[in-house]
């Protein structure tokens, strides 16, 4: 289970627990899917951009090749 985590830093599980704790105190059950809802959205596009500029460059390069 600790590799399911490593992308968190080394987080314990306690702390872990601790941190979902709090979201659930400040943000409530309710407002926490719509977070969750907007982060997906901003990695998904993020992403997007991450890929089209990759492939600008690869066509760049290729352009450049067979010049």
């Amino acid at each position: 289970m600790g590799n399911v985590f490593a992308f968190i830093g080394g987080l314990g599980p306690w702390e872990i627990t601790l941190i979902v704790l709090v979201l659930l105190i400040f943000f409530g059950a309710k407002k926490i899917p719509e977070l969750a809802r907007g982060l997906g959205k901003g990695i998904r596009e993020f992403k997007d951009a991450t890929k089209e500029i990759k492939d600008e460059i690869e066509d760049n390069i290729k352009e450049t090749d067979k010049k």
